[in-house]
């Protein structure tokens, strides 16, 4: 290549390019928005049972429908961006999001509230994958986009880290729904900065979007998750076996049909790079292993050792911390060593913090579970931020929204079952405790439904009485939560040994896209 063409086409990269940080603010308001809800539900969970009295089933389905919803939307939804364009779908999405936030926030019912948990799961679904697919499209030069993945991830992390405080700051003054309304200001800065700064990309080559396709891969994966979810909470029964074989039958459906298409929802060639695979793999497991701890510790914090909201919050700020820090060096140190060196370090990492909380009891000093925390969040901020990373470097940047899609289906699908799997352990070890026997049969089974019912059941009772019976009910909660985060890290320390082998010799780009 002579001296001129190589300036041409620096030039022309550098002109692709401009504006690339100011953009990459705008994508990560998209991220801290998503978040941020997802960390100030779990801290208003205590509250909201208190409120609203949903059963134990209505109160995992609050905490789940937003993931078993968005799961089974992402793919349509990062396929849609590719053909209507990915700044187009995520301010649509944002502004979607912004508004059915205050629906969260006056939902008057258990059941009002997992119909707005749902929608917000529809908006949800525009938005993750439309932001690293447009990382994917801004940033040409490899390292560049794998800082500016880094600084993505930090971002989720950081807002994981904002949610709580900021919620438990509300908490302290306002009722729960406060904690949802957050979210409206982030919504309007990106809507109205990103409509300015943001470049619109789409895949010139995409096709028509293909109603079916959607429709077989939202009602498969839904399917598939309630007959989990089910199993896990009620036992095996012929419902939800049912519910599984129409689950994967139509995941079937759509896979076949994505063969036959010319412009298929999901190329499933990708499944074909062994690196995408894995890195996919890794993220659903490591998601999986996380979500039940996540879900479930703000609850421990509170209702087991007593802390008010924003210092249950605080409390929670090391794996933030720790997933910032890392996940801004991720890429550097991945090109230094090795792509499967981090994601199976930080994988085995976050395996061997949760096998330590198998030991925690309603005593146990913040020490312990401040370290573990940080163990969780150096662990995640390498693997999510490196799997994201490769993720995006196996595919053209013309199926980054496809690519981005699988890569956050991933996440969520990892949330919902580890949501239903490993709090379904939690509820079924919690459901055992035994009630003091002069607690009359209503009491007795509203204690039953939550610790959260527990301890608003107590409170029409006299003092001894109700005082037994929430710290029988505590110690139940913390052996469900020890038996659930000895699962998860079973599970965290196998995809660790998985990811060694289905990331050997992968690695990241170097060299500038031309």
């Amino acid at each position: 290549m002579s001296r001129t063409e190589e300036l041409s086409r620096r030039t022309g990269t550098e002109g692709q390019s401009r504006g690339r940080w100011p953009a990459l603010s705008v994508l990560v308001l998209a991220v801290l928005l998503v978040a941020v809800d997802a960390t100030v539900l779990g801290l208003a969970t205590p509250a909201l049972s208190e409120d609203l009295k949903p059963s134990g089933t209505q109160l995992l389905w609050i905490g789940d429908i937003y993931s078993f919803v968005i799961a089974g939307l992402l793919v349509s939804m990062g396929s849609l961006g590719d053909r209507i364009g990915r700044k187009k779908l995520l301010l649509i999405g944002a502004t979607a999001f912004g508004a059915v936030s205050v629906l969260n926030a006056y939902a008057s019912s258990p059941e009002l509230m997992i119909v707005a948990r749902a929608l917000l799961g529809v908006a949800g679904a525009t938005l993750m994958p439309s932001t690293l697919a447009l990382i994917r499209n801004i940033f040409h030069d490899p390292k560049e986009r794998s800082l500016a993945i880094g600084i993505w991830g930090a971002t989720a992390s950081a807002g994981a880290a904002v949610g709580p405080v900021v919620g438990g700051a509300l908490l302290q003054h306002f009722w729960w729904g406060s904690v949802f309304l957050i979210n409206l200001p982030v919504m309007i800065v990106l809507v109205i900065v990103g409509s300015k700064l943001l470049p619109e990309s789409k895949n010139p080559v995409a096709g028509p979007w293909d109603l079916i396709s959607v429709g077989l891969s939202l009602v498969g994966i839904i399917a598939v998750v309630y007959a989990v979810k089910e199993a896990a909470t009620h036992g095996p029964s012929w419902e939800a076996a049912g519910i599984a074989v129409l689950g994967i039958g139509t995941l079937y459906a759509f896979v076949r049909r994505q063969f036959t298409l010319t412009a298929p929802l999901l190329d499933m060639r990708l499944f074909k790079h062994r690196g995408f695979s894995g890195a996919v793999l890794a993220d659903l497991l490591t998601v999986f292993g996380l979500s039940g701890l996540v879900f479930f510790l703000s609850q421990f914090l509170q209702l087991v050792q007593g802390r008010e909201p924003l210092e249950a919050g605080l409390a929670e700020l090391p794996a933030a911390i720790g997933a910032v820090a890392t996940g801004l060096l991720a890429g550097r140190y991945a090109r230094k060593y090795s792509v499967r060196v981090l994601v199976s370090g930080g994988l085995a990492a976050i395996g061997a913090a949760l096998a330590v909380l198998t030991v925690i009891h309603k005593e146990t000093g913040y020490p312990l579970l401040g370290a573990a925390l940080l163990v969780v969040g150096l662990g995640a901020g390498f693997s999510f931020t490196v799997t994201a990373d490769v993720i995006l470097s196996s595919v053209p940047k013309e199926q980054a929204g496809s690519a981005s899609a699988v890569s956050e289906t991933a996440y969520e699908l990892g949330a919902a079952l580890g949501i239903a799997l490993l709090g379904s352990i939690v509820t079924g070890v919690y459901q055992s405790f035994n009630a003091p026997a002069s607690v009359s049969g209503p009491v007795a089974d509203a204690a039953h439904e939550s610790l959260g019912g527990a301890v608003e059941a107590a409170k029409s009772l006299d003092p001894e009485t109700a005082r037994t019976m929430v710290e029988a009910a505590q110690v139940a909660f913390v052996d469900g939560l020890r038996l659930a985060s000895g699962v998860g890290a079973a599970v965290l320390l196998a995809t660790a040994v998985a990811a060694w082998f289905l990331l050997k010799g992968q690695k990241l780009q170097d060299g500038i896209e031309h």
